[in-house]
């Protein structure tokens, strides 16, 4: 038997690599011979490093950079097996959770942290860049890191302007003669689960500035500035990108990464999926198990499951996928190619108990899984022994 295990981490209790450490040690209680291929994964999120950097043998890197307030931060990246793939969680070098709440402005705070990290993988000899955009501080377009890059933001008089958001409704042109000649030479991919246009009422400054610390004040400032940026964008790069769904993705990076850097944006599971070669391990595969801490409604926008499961259709596996929980509507999975759904929880408990036993509930399911299967198998070639 043949089955591949594609899981995200069971948040705040264990990784993807070790929940599908659990799966395969329970399959193999009933299946001593299986063959198991385990792909640790993640959407494009928290995690998405770790994934891709263990399941290709790549390597971490740390690089000191400029925090999303000006501080110096040791933000760390990951370069994949092949040694010319770059993996980089924007919040490694801007992201939220680097700022006190009472710190938090975004009419201040910069994506020059990122650029300096692109700098670091280009000298290091890496074409190929993936971007994850989660948990941003920002609200700046990406203009931090477009200035980092060797882009020049100038004003009426050209004066190069100052980091941060706020400055860009003094923006008046782009000089990007000086930009690194060696971003045409590659590859970029933004891994974006959000479709938020640049501006406006679902734009990055509306929706996720208030997370930020953004005043009500504040978010009209930052919309007004980004949305000159935009127009400022698009006479530079010709492109429509105001509207472009997932522009205003990380305070706006969504738009600067489309232009400066020519990037694609796609749902953050594919990207992943694609760079881990999900469609050469289902070649011959018997089954799929995958899972995440909890499904739900919300699983189906994006979410690994059901990205796992699209890959899994075009090939004929089918598809069981695991939960710490299953919240209210998970039963829409069912109408994405997950065949059946099991909650590794077995009995009332709180919380804080079902986060410390994830390891022996999680191989504890996948035995039951396993065994059942066995038992389906047997039950079928005595019918076909009887006929």
């Amino acid at each position: 038997m043949k089955i591949v295990v594609v899981c995200d981490s069971f948040k705040e209790s264990l990784s993807s690599l070790a929940v599908a450490d659990e799966i395969e040690a329970g399959f193999r209680a009933v299946f001593p011979a299986l063959e198991c291929i385990s792909l640790p994964v993640a959407d494009g999120g928290e995690g998405t490093v770790d994934a891709l950097v263990q399941a290709t043998a790549g390597q971490f890197l740390h690089h000191d950079v400029t925090g999303p307030m000006g501080e110096r931060v040791r933000a760390r990246y990951g370069v994949l097996g092949d040694g010319r793939t770059a993996v980089i969680e924007m919040a490694a070098a801007a992201g939220l959770d680097l700022v006190p709440r009472a710190a938090r402005d975004p009419r201040i705070a910069t994506t020059f942290g990122l650029g300096q990290l692109i700098l670091h993988a280009l000298d290091g000899g890496c074409r190929r860049f993936i971007l994850g955009l989660g948990g941003s501080a920002t609200n700046d377009g990406g203009a931090g890191m477009a200035q980092a890059l060797g882009v020049r933001l100038l004003d009426e008089n050209g004066q190069e302007l100052p980091r941060g958001g706020a400055a860009l409704q003094a923006l008046a042109r782009i000089d990007a003669s000086a930009l690194d000649t060696r971003l045409a030479e590659s590859v970029f991919e933004i891994a974006c689960d959000v479709d938020n246009p640049l501006t406006g009422e679902h734009g990055a400054s509306a929706v996720f500035g208030p997370q930020k610390g953004a005043t009500p004040d504040m978010v009209a400032l930052l919309d007004t500035a980004l949305f000159r940026f935009g127009q400022a964008l698009e006479t530079h790069g010709g492109v429509s990108i105001m509207t472009a769904p997932g522009a205003g993705a990380a305070g706006g990076l969504g738009a600067g990464a489309s232009v400066f850097l020519r990037a694609t944006l796609r749902p953050g599971v594919d990207i992943v999926l694609d760079a881990l070669a999900l469609d050469t391990a289902l070649v011959g595969a018997d089954l799929v198990i995958t899972g995440e801490g909890r499904l739900d409604s919300q699983t189906v926008r994006g979410k690994t499951p059901v990205g796992v499961a699209r890959f899994a259709r075009q090939h004929g596996v089918p598809v069981i996928a695991l939960a710490g929980a299953l919240g209210a509507g998970y039963e829409a999975v069912y109408e994405h190619g997950i065949s059946a759904v099991f909650s590794v929880v077995n009995r009332p408990c709180l919380l804080e108990e079902a986060l410390a036993e994830a390891r022996p509930n999680i191989r504890g399911t996948a035995r039951n899984i396993a065994a059942l299967l066995a038992l389906s198998a047997s039950a079928s070639a005595s019918t076909a022994r009887v006929y």
